[in-house]
C-alpha cells in the first residue's frame, strides 16, 4: 500500500513539471519539495539518490524511487 509520494524537483525544471502533471493526470496524491529552496529536501534526495542535484525524483515511502520523468517506471512504482 502506497502511504507516501514524494516528487524532489527544482524551479524550472521541465522534467519535473512533465511528472507533477503526469501524477496529476493518475489522480495520484504527492507532496513536491524544491531542493533549491529546502536543505533538509535536498539532503533527503541526496540521501536517497545518492546525488547532489537529481530531479525529478519520485519516491514512494522514502524507499523505491525513480530519477527523471519515466512513465514506465512511475507506472511500475505506483502499481498504476
Amino acid at each position: 500500500m502506497i502511504k507516501l509520494v514524494k516528487v524532489y524537483t527544482v524551479e524550472g525544471c521541465p522534467y519535473c513539471e512533465k511528472t507533477k502533471r503526469y501524477l496529476k493526470s493518475k489522480d495520484v496524491e504527492f507532496e513536491a519539495f524544491d531542493i533549491e529552496k529546502d536543505a533538509a529536501a535536498r539532503e533527503a534526495c541526496k540521501k536517497l539518490t545518492g546525488m547532489d542535484y537529481a530531479v525529478p525524483v519520485t519516491t514512494i515511502d522514502n524507499e523505491h524511487f525513480v530519477m527523471d520523468f519515466d512513465k514506465e517506471a512511475l507506472d511500475k512504482l505506483l502499481c498504476l
